[in-house]
């Protein structure tokens, strides 16, 4: 029996480096991946980039899994100053409009980086939001 791989570019999706783009938070790279109904963001971001700011998406869930690295952060109610501290494997849900950011990005031994998928549903429709990657 052999197995035929599909390379059709709308379905499926690799491990490209050169496929994140830079943005205009230095040290983070992301590539987004959107569907129907929710949207990838992968974030590759340096240890000690600057730049996360406590926010919320009134229309959007987002659901944040930690691949690499580890992530020091606040989620919950706006005025709660506590943090949470998470590593590889971890996750975290934030449900509309739960404020969450105030991030401190501990990159992990090999690359120096934090990797972070995060998925929203719906796919966000902010102007960053709709550079899909194609």
């Amino acid at each position: 029996m052999s197995r035929e791989v599909s390379t059709d570019p709308r379905y499926c999706y690799f491990f490209d480096d050169d496929r994140f783009e830079e943005t205009d938070r230095p040290g983070f790279r992301k590539r987004v991946i959107t569907g129907d109904h929710l949207q990838l963001w992968f974030w590759r971001i340096k240890g000690g980039a600057d730049g996360s700011f406590l926010h919320n998406h009134p229309g959007n869930e987002q659901l944040g899994i930690i691949m690499r690295g580890s992530l020091d952060f606040r989620i919950g109610e706006q005025h709660d100053h506590s943090r949470k501290v998470l590593h590889a494997g971890d996750l975290y849900l934030a449900p509309t409009s739960v404020w969450h950011g105030e991030s401190v990005f501990i990159g992990d031994d090999e690359l120096g980086e934090v990797w972070i998928l995060d998925v929203f549903a719906p796919p966000r429709t902010s102007p960053e939001a709709s550079k899909v990657d194609e």
